[in-house]
């Protein structure tokens, strides 16, 4: 099932991969760097909001639907779900739009979180959705609701910008494009639910399941965004704009893979502790957790090299210089993110014990408010990188040592230590290269360094990615044949 996912869900990651990409080259550039930080600032208020209201009921959908057994099991799930989550969208939107009058902002900027919040409601919808196809399996849906949002999301958003809607501009096109795929998404979905009730015993056991899980995530949040609200107050939007252009760029990178890993990974480790115990748990989270650092390490390493070239490619150039100086520490964040999230964190969610991942992420969130204010008035834009480096290897620390009490998944020690030797390889030969500058330097670095790692990952097996490879080309062979 995980590799099934993996190849399943590579197109829509290669489409959010190039989206997230377009979406810093064309609004660093149409917007200025105030706007680019206003609209910065409201993705970040937007996303809180809506991780606050209805992570809780998107994470029960992907954990419980794998152990419902019956027909009228799944009908009482989607009942349950469906119908709170209309519940909840009736209160959010007028307290939403209250508490956007009311705060002290300007008309753009108001605009800006106004637009974000309302699309929160309806992507919600289309999440619940997607979750129901990643945990069924049906990954071609799952991706193409992913694809066509992404792609609509970033067309709408642009056209706006060129219109000269300012920073509501990525919001608008956030907010129209999972509209457009509701109608054909949501009525089969609803369907599922047909003849059920909502089961309040259920609510409260997805409630106790998925309540800390949207804290953490929260948490989660808080540690991600922090530094953005404390460069506007130390300084100003446009600090906030050159730290989001390049926080986004490396991040981004990272985690389309995590993500992409993640969509196979996951439900692949909830049907194998679901159906074959903590001895297949432990098989097939071995095989994730060493292909996450196959992927992810040398993503990170390579991103970290190509930080000046990159941005000078790919950022306006009222934001490149600092954006060129954080990229190594937001890359080296955006791993260890990635190793939390979509990996040693989903122990918690296994061993149903979420209330712990609540207390694992209180620990970098709050040591990345105490990093900030120490190192933002003396670094700026870099002080914001540092802390939030610093606060993401505390957070994988805490997070190894409390999921213990859960379910601890185990380190890939010796996918750790190969495809950090091939890494160091490839950063070595890299550091070699002639600095020739912007797109030529950028290709120069990249396939020299991805040829290098591949030949190393190769002769080292880092991963077991050779043995992999074998069994691919004998099953080419046998399909032939």
């Amino acid at each position: 099932m995980f590799w099934r996912g993996v190849w399943g869900y590579l197109p829509a990651q290669i489409v959010q991969g190039v989206v997230g990409f377009l979406t810093i080259v064309v609004f660093t550039r149409l917007l200025s760097p105030e706007d680019f930080g206003h609209y910065a600032l409201a993705f970040s208020v937007t996303s809180l909001a809506h991780t606050v209201s209805f992570s809780w009921l998107e994470a029960s959908m992907a954990r419980f639907w794998a152990a419902e057994r019956t027909p009228e099991g799944l009908a009482a799930h989607f009942a349950s779900l469906y119908r709170t989550s209309f519940a909840v969208i009736a209160v959010f939107v007028p307290v939403a739009a209250l508490v956007v009058w009311l705060l002290p902002l300007t008309p753009a900027f108001k605009l800006a979180v106004g637009f974000g919040l309302a699309g929160a409601p309806i992507r919600n919808l289309a999440k619940l959705a997607q979750e129901r196809y990643r945990a069924a399996g049906e990954v071609s849906k799952a991706a193409s609701v992913d694809m066509f949002v992404a792609v609509l999301g970033f067309l709408v958003g642009a056209g706006f910008a060129l219109a000269g809607a300012g920073a509501a501009s990525p919001m608008l096109g956030l907010m129209i494009a999972p509209l457009f795929a509701l109608p054909f998404i949501l009525p089969g979905e609803l369907r599922q639910s047909a003849g059920g009730t909502v089961d309040r015993a259920r609510l409260k056991a997805y409630a106790a399941y998925g309540y800390p899980i949207a804290a953490s995530l929260t948490l989660a949040l808080v540690l991600a965004s922090t530094d953005r609200f404390l460069l506007a107050g130390f300084m100003d939007a446009a600090a906030v704009g050159a730290y989001h252009a390049s926080y986004s760029l490396a991040n981004r990178t990272l985690d389309v893979m995590f993500i992409w890993l993640g969509a196979a990974g996951a439900p692949a480790m909830v049907m194998a502790l679901e159906r074959g115990g903590r001895e297949a748990l432990r098989h097939t989270a071995l095989e994730q957790g060493s292909t996450l650092i196959l992927i992810g390490l040398p993503a990170a390493v390579g991103l970290a090299l190509v930080a000046r070239p990159q941005a000078e490619l790919m950022i306006g150039p009222d934001l490149r210089v600092a954006a060129a100086l954080v990229t190594p520490w937001i890359a080296a964040s955006a791993f260890m993110s990635g190793l939390i999230a979509y990996y040693f964190g989903f122990g918690f969610t296994l061993g149903k014990k979420t209330g712990l991942l609540l207390v694992t992420m209180a620990v970098p969130a709050l040591a990345n408010i105490l990093l900030n204010l120490i190192l933002i008035p003396r670094l700026g834009v870099l002080g914001a990188a540092v802390a939030t480096a610093l606060s993401f290897a505390i957070g994988l620390v805490a997070c190894l040592l409390i999921s213990r009490r859960a379910i601890a998944l185990p380190i890939p020690w010796e996918a750790l230590i190969r495809c950090g030797v091939a890494s160091t390889g490839m950063a070595l030969v890299v550091w070699r290269l002639p600095p020739l500058g912007g797109f030529v330097e950028l290709m120069l670095d990249a396939s020299v360094g991805g040829l290098v790692y591949a030949a190393l990952a190769l002769t080292l097996n880092a991963a077991g990615v050779r043995d992999v490879l074998n069994r691919l080309i004998q099953a080419r062979r046998r399909a032939t044949a």
